[in-house]
């Protein structure tokens, strides 16, 4: 039970960030982004300290090829943040949404491109379902859906890459964020010399919640890795669709961005094709454990 209300409020967490970056919403992206690498990585570094990992940490500093691996999910985690920022405060959060159902699917794709894995035939209808509705969302609205589609190969390809790097999910990401911290802070210095900065110029709300963002960043990080260990990775799978679910409620009933018969549509071959992919996954996990 526990597992479950852990895994569950990260991506409850995840699900409804769009509230908190609405908040910031006067911020461009670019600097929220900033202010999310420098906070989280000093977040992080506290935690790294407090559970005694340094060692786990240079060691990870230590190795070329966790540096090689780690520098190449940076760009992909800090583009993925950047662009579905931007997503959510340019009232495209329907489209950020999007991404994200179909991530789980974009893995399946990933793992037959790079890792030779073969598509049993509900997972090979699941992709081809995913595949229509992309087709369907361009050809009706005349807009290739660039965004639900960089968020979900970002994404996967993160995964993908962080998936062979013999590194922990926090080291990891203390790591990712340390490598952009010069970067960053580099960047919110000069915007506060020239009188640009939020922190110090947006007022006491704005620069409260843009320090937030450091623990709003790691807190449902740890969350999900005290539930992924104590649950299944089946159950894991399903409670993932909680996060875009969110994110769909809000842009639809909270944000009122614009739901056509189309899109409702689109998100029905999303939702079919993540059913199908679910019940199989299910299936192969309880054939894979009984004896």
């Amino acid at each position: 039970m526990a597992g479950v209300l852990y895994a569950g409020g990260a991506f409850l967490a995840w699900g409804f960030s769009p509230v908190y970056w609405k908040a910031l919403q006067s911020v461009p992206a670019l600097e929220i982004v900033a202010h999310r690498v420098v906070w989280s990585f000093l977040f992080l570094a506290v935690l790294i300290l407090v559970q005694g990992r340094w060692c786990e940490f240079r060691s990870a500093l230590g190795s070329p090829r966790v540096l090689l691996e780690l520098s190449l999910t940076t760009l992909l985690v800090s583009g993925n943040w950047l662009l579905y920022i931007w997503a959510v405060n340019a009232g495209h959060l329907l489209q950020a949404s999007l991404g994200y159902y179909i991530n789980p699917l974009v893995n399946v794709l990933l793992g037959m491109v790079f890792l030779r894995e073969r598509l049993r035939r509900p997972q090979a209808l699941a992709v081809l379902l995913a595949c229509t509705a992309v087709v369907l969302r361009s050809v009706s609205f005349g807009q290739f859906p660039w965004i639900a589609l960089t968020l979900g190969f970002s994404f996967g390809l993160y995964g993908l890459i962080r998936k062979i790097a013999p590194v922990g999910s926090l080291v990891g990401l203390a790591v990712e964020t340390l490598l952009l911290t010069p970067i960053g802070a580099a960047y919110l210095v000069y915007l506060e010399m020239h009188g640009a900065g939020a922190l110090l110029h947006g007022g006491l709300a704005v620069g409260v919640l843009l320090v937030g963002t450091g623990v709003f960043t790691a807190v449902p990080l740890l969350l999900f890795n005290l539930g992924a260990r104590r649950i299944n990775l089946s159950t894991v799978g399903l409670m993932q669709y909680t996060a875009p679910s969110g994110m769909f409620l809000l842009a639809v009933f909270a944000y009122g961005e614009p739901f056509t018969a189309v899109q409702a549509w689109t998100f029905v071959l999303i939702w079919s094709a993540l059913a199908i992919y679910s019940l199989d996954s299910v299936r192969a996990f309880r054939r894979a454990v009984t004896p």
